[in-house]
């Protein structure tokens, strides 16, 4: 009786291991899950991303007030008749840029 028991333990122990280790177990499906849910993460990031940059290039093609805005911030440039003012902190170097030329004087 006790060797039929060893032996049924040994079947039951057999079987279990496909279901946790084997091709499709457990374990591998649990990674693959894991998987697919960074590859959504990063699906969706890249779609958030994308629809960021179309409607930037819509603006771009579309509008002034994004070639202005570009201009001001990337470039450091003014409008014609424009003062630009720049408050730079205590302790702070001011940053190296070129000065702007001087409004035309008027008559």
């Amino acid at each position: 009786m006790r060797l039929i028991t060893l032996g049924l333990t040994f079947l039951l122990l057999l079987i279990q291991y496909p279901l946790w280790l084997g091709k499709g177990g457990w374990l591998r499906v649990s990674d693959y899950e894991a998987q697919v849910s960074a590859a959504h993460k990063k699906t969706a990031e890249l779609i958030a991303r994308n629809a960021k940059l179309d409607s930037e290039v819509r603006d771009l093609k579309d509008g002034t007030g994004a070639v202005e805005e570009r201009a001001r911030y990337e470039l450091s440039m003014i409008k014609q008749n424009e003062i630009f003012i720049q408050i730079v902190a205590k302790g702070q170097a001011a940053p190296s840029a070129t000065p702007a030329p001087a409004p035309p004087a008027a008559h």
